[in-house]
């Protein structure tokens, strides 16, 4: 297994759409505004984060179960930016729309920026020939509000080749996050 180069992401970026939209270079301006950091890096891409939120909630009083999640645990925020409430939880989705190779496992991590903040970007592995919108899990571990930059880089995609080609992919199995687009929850 080996981590895929610069070049190889520019190369499926443009052979296969891998990444759209795609930023062939690192950007950190948007006109005069300096940005937190997004697109192609030495090995790997930083994605940026959308507009729309969902922030964990107590207001009803919901139970968080993952096989019978209720939507009244969150609260909808769409924006420039999101506050995390202390000790708190949000979602949210890349910018980007993936289309992962068969031959190859994507895997993420939160950029330093905002790990140093005591915000932990957490996404679980982008199997192969998985695609669509990835959804973003953000914990601010810290006891103060904390924010959140929409349409800035959040995290960093790490894309690793197999030595072979797996027998069964995300497509083959239909998995129930294939395609997914706008911040996507839990689904059983």
């Amino acid at each position: 297994m080996s981590i895929k180069s610069d070049h190889w992401i520019r190369r499926m970026a443009a052979s296969v759409q891998m990444i759209t939209p795609f930023e062939a270079e690192q950007v950190r301006y948007a006109g005069e505004e300096r940005v937190i950091s997004y697109g192609t890096s030495s090995y790997g891409y930083d994605v940026r984060c959308a507009d729309e939120f969902k922030i964990f909630t107590n207001v009803h009083s919901a139970t968080v179960d993952p096989k019978n999640f209720d939507p009244n645990s969150f609260v909808d925020v769409k924006g420039d930016y999101c506050i995390i409430p202390p000790n708190s939880f949000a979602l949210a989705r890349t910018v980007e729309y993936f289309r992962i190779p068969r031959n190859i496992l994507t895997i993420c991590l939160g950029k330093s920026t905002y790990a140093r903040c005591g915000i932990i970007v957490n996404v679980t592995p982008l199997e192969p020939e998985w695609e669509g919108h990835v959804t973003l899990e953000f914990s601010n571990t810290t006891n103060l509000p904390a924010k959140i930059y929409a349409n800035e880089g959040v995290a960093q995609m790490l894309f690793f080749e197999s030595d072979e080609v797996c027998s069964t992919s995300y497509k083959d199995r239909g998995g129930k996050y294939m395609k997914q687009t706008g911040v996507t929850l839990p689904r059983t």
